[in-house]
């Protein structure tokens, strides 16, 4: 049997829990931009008790580390490091950028993704991927991008050579699709906005799992640190 892994993001407006055991996926979504404390082990209880298992039944946690709202990835990764320490479990870290791009693939079967969240402040938090296989993988790096056109990235030239079609993912194109692509070279995918816990699952089988102390949120933003819960 596979291994049982439960998936955990609240790094954007979104709330997702997920959980993979054996052929099946049970999941929670709602976008719930300030109940994310409230409603997530709520979630994590649910998608337990649909599958018929506890917690000491999985074998690990994949945690969306970000990029995302400060606020939402200090949830994510404060609830992910709290359970994996509870029963000494291993952590798979996804961004939220990767998760977009999985679910433009999945859905749609994109060949090129930039995937784009809105930061605020006149800025995005965007990376490029590639459909290896029916796997997102990285072209370009997480980076916070101004509203500006994104083909004026060092990156933008390589995935526009990658497919016939580059698609675009997340928050970032609905808001400020018009600035990132005055050109509308990208075709933007309106209903792949929000990243799903269930993306992560898929990707989690090419992150290497690091100790629950070593999970740290991805910010992207420099000037922002993280603190480790206390006494870890």
């Amino acid at each position: 049997m596979s291994a049982v892994l439960l998936a955990i993001d609240t790094a954007t407006e979104q709330c997702s829990v997920a959980l993979s055991y054996g052929d099946q996926c049970f999941q929670r979504a709602a976008v719930t931009p300030r109940e994310h404390s409230q409603r997530v082990l709520g979630f994590v209880e649910e998608v337990l008790g649909e599958a018929g298992i506890t917690l000491a039944e999985v074998d690990g946690i994949v945690c969306g580390y970000g990029p995302g709202s400060f606020t939402g990835v200090r949830i994510g990764v404060a609830i992910s490091q709290g359970l994996a320490f509870s029963h000494n479990l291993p952590v798979y870290r996804v961004s939220t950028l990767a998760a977009l791009a999985q679910q433009a693939i999945r859905c749609h079967d994109a060949k090129a993704v930039i995937s784009a969240i809105d930061a605020r402040m006149q800025e995005v938090y965007v990376a490029s991927y590639v459909n290896d296989n029916g796997l997102a993988q990285p072209v370009s790096a997480a980076q916070m991008a101004p509203l500006a056109p994104l083909k004026e990235q060092s990156w933008w030239a390589d995935i526009s050579a990658r497919a016939a079609v580059v698609s675009g993912a997340g928050t970032g194109w609905q808001a400020y699709g018009s600035q990132l692509d005055p050109d509308t070279q990208v075709q933007v995918l309106d209903a792949v906005t929000l990243p799903l816990a269930q993306d992560m699952l898929t990707l989690a089988k090419q992150s290497e799992p690091v100790a629950a102390e070593e999970l740290e949120p991805l910010y992207v933003r420099n000037e922002v640190t993280w603190k480790k819960l206390p006494g870890r």
